[in-house]
């Protein structure tokens, strides 16, 4: 049988007229598109219904399957007691998920479970389902939690659970469970930010077109400015539909709150060879990274290779030759830093110079950086062709005694107390403020806020 359907969702508890008291008239298309995809869902008269939630247990490196029987929840926490629901749980498909996840390095399973109470994210679109008619004692559910892995990953456990109900012969619906941008008004409880309505109208054209590609090639950057919440609730999904034949429909978008409800419902007309779109992503990140590397210029190249080096054959790099006499003749400290897939893989760098050259203090940040840096276990070799590589050289850093000679774009930022010193870099996303950067800095160094301070401040030169 394996997936029927599939719908995007979100979960706004205001919606639910115990708890919104009136103000969920105020998204009364997004309550008629709810009602509308969940009366589809019932008809389709599913044995299982799969719900991807951005608050069940979540995990960096881990997708959490509920296990247990079953479990129940209640809207308390929104003041509305009364919304008070239980769910049954597929064992079998739970169990037979964790196994195939297990076996194909997927990290899923049932393991680390914090607490079994429903979450918000999954008991709003189970009390629509319930309300178009659903039978909760007749069918079952899995609640599945999203990760901090990559889009890729999320797309293969997609995949692995669309084999297991194929597997089962189960009729199967996929609720991917999750709001849009969180910052679309000044008054709105989370703020404004321009990427907030730049993610909502692009994830939605997404969705509305069943154009899965462009999805899992989202804008990272973008994304978490956006402050989104269900974007891996729909990598998963696009896995699920993976090869499938899609007609996407976009039900309805409102922002009315200061965050976006989007609701998209995908028909399943049997199969499309050519929506196979983690090949398609894995070409694409191929020629990405190809081209990448055309565009590197000397000192990023020798970061690249500095690293590429250590961790393939352990050694440090001898130092090429024809290099530019700047990276030869000249001393700087240089910070390293490493993304992949839009997030920070690494950093390590030097406030002053340390060896005899910006060569030598290249080589030892990026070996620093890929293998030293606490917050993050070592690069491996599998992931060198992923890895975005920025070498910032450092300017003498200049004394400063307030705060408003620092410019979070131009200039980066020395704290010192008493020995200890703490350094951020200028121009990094999410740090929009002086006030921010300092504070930042003062924590690297852990200096506590109420501590005085000396400052510095100091321009770098930045390659990609």
């Amino acid at each position: 049988m394996s997936i029927l359907a599939a719908v995007v969702v979100p979960h706004p508890p205001i919606i639910l007229p115990e708890v919104g008291h009136g103000e969920e008239e105020k998204i009364s298309a997004t309550t008629k598109a709810y009602q509308d995809v969940m009366r589809r869902v019932v008809k389709l008269d599913p044995d299982t219904i799969i719900i991807t939630s951005p608050h069940t247990v979540l995990y960096a490196d881990y997708f959490h399957i509920s296990p247990s029987e079953s479990a129940r929840g209640d809207m308390t926490q929104f003041r509305a007691p009364q919304v008070d629901l239980t769910i049954n749980y597929d064992t079998e498909f739970v169990q037979k998920l964790s196994d195939l996840a297990s076996n194909e390095d997927v990290p899923a399973g049932t393991m680390g479970e914090r607490s079994p109470k429903l979450d918000h994210g999954t008991m709003i679109p189970v009390r629509f389902l319930e309300q178009a008619g659903l039978d909760l004692d007749k069918v079952k559910f899995l609640r599945i939690g999203l990760s901090g892995l990559n889009a890729e990953t999320h797309y293969k456990f997609g995949q692995e659970i669309s084999r297991v109900a194929d597997e089962l012969g189960r009729r199967v619906v996929f609720v991917a469970s999750g709001d849009l941008s969180h910052k679309l008004k000044d008054d709105g409880p989370y703020g404004f930010v321009t990427e907030g309505p730049q993610f909502d109208e692009q994830v939605t054209k997404i969705l509305g077109a069943g154009n899965f590609l462009q999805l899992l090639t989202m804008d990272q950057k973008m994304c978490n400015r956006a402050a989104e919440c269900g974007l891996r609730s729909f990598w998963i999904m696009a896995g699920a539909l993976d090869r499938k034949s899609v007609k996407a429909e976009l039900l309805s978008y409102e922002g009315t709150f200061g965050v976006g409800y989007g609701i998209v419902w995908f028909d399943i007309n049997g199969e499309d060879d050519g929506r196979n779109f983690d090949v398609q992503l894995a070409k694409l990140k191929k020629y990405e990274s190809i081209k990448r590397k055309e565009r590197e210029d000397a000192f990023v190249k020798l970061a690249r290779l500095s690293l590429e080096t250590f961790v393939k054959k352990h050694k440090i790099v001898a130092l090429p030759e024809n290099l530019p006499d700047e990276l030869t003749t000249r001393r700087a400290g240089a910070f390293v830093s490493l993304h992949k897939d839009g997030d920070l893989r690494g950093c390590i760098g030097t406030i002053a110079p340390t060896t005899d050259s910006i060569a030598q203090e290249i080589i030892q940040n990026a070996i620093s950086a890929c293998s030293r840096d606490p917050r993050f276990s070592p690069v491996e070799e599998n992931e060198l062709d992923d890895i975005e590589y920025s070498v910032d050289i450092l300017g003498t850093p200049e004394r400063i005694f307030k705060i408003e000679d620092l410019d979070v774009k131009k200039y980066g930022v020395i704290v010192e107390n008493k020995g200890r010193r703490g350094l951020l870099l200028p121009d990094l996303e999410g740090v929009d403020t002086p006030d921010q950067q300092i504070r930042i800095a003062m924590r690297k160094a852990n200096i506590p806020e109420n501590e005085s301070i000396d400052l510095w401040r100091f321009e770098v030169i930045r390659h990609h």
